[in-house]
């Protein structure tokens, strides 16, 4: 029988949470054995398969997603769908960098212009001077 390893220690060495484990199993990602007292066992190999789960999720990808390639990355071999699913993935991360940059290149503009005001960008600069807006009396 292959040594079997107690959710804490799994946990300890992968560096995660006890939750994160439970949160794997719930997921299908991650199977443990359970004791005659309710206990969670987890095989040695659990604790490499969770740092590879980690590696995953840093990468952004989905818990469904993770589920969906394990069976290419358990044979080693990747099918022409893991490979079109990665690559949908990496399109996905280039349009959120893409619109991360253009919110950073926005506030870029904000900065300088708050930096650096001019009439054309700040009211209070203008002449006439601006006149805050006020809101008309309800009747």
């Amino acid at each position: 029988m292959a040594a079997q390893v107690r959710i804490g220690e799994v946990a300890r060495r992968a560096g995660v949470s006890t939750r994160a484990l439970r949160y794997y199993e719930e997921q299908g990602l991650l199977a443990s054995e359970r004791t005659h007292g309710g206990q969670r066992m987890y095989p040695e190999s659990a604790v490499e398969r969770v740092r590879l789960i980690q590696q995953l999720f840093t990468a952004r990808l989905s818990s469904r997603t993770i589920l969906q390639l394990m069976p290419c990355i358990e044979s080693g071999e990747a099918s022409p769908e893991a490979l079109d699913l990665m690559a949908a993935e990496r399109h996905r991360i280039d349009a959120a960098l893409s619109e991360l940059s253009a919110a950073r290149d926005a506030l870029d503009r904000m900065i300088d212009i708050a930096n650096h005001p001019t009439p054309e960008h700040c009211p209070a600069l203008r002449e006439p001077a601006w006149t805050a807006y006020k809101a008309p009396a309800q009747q």
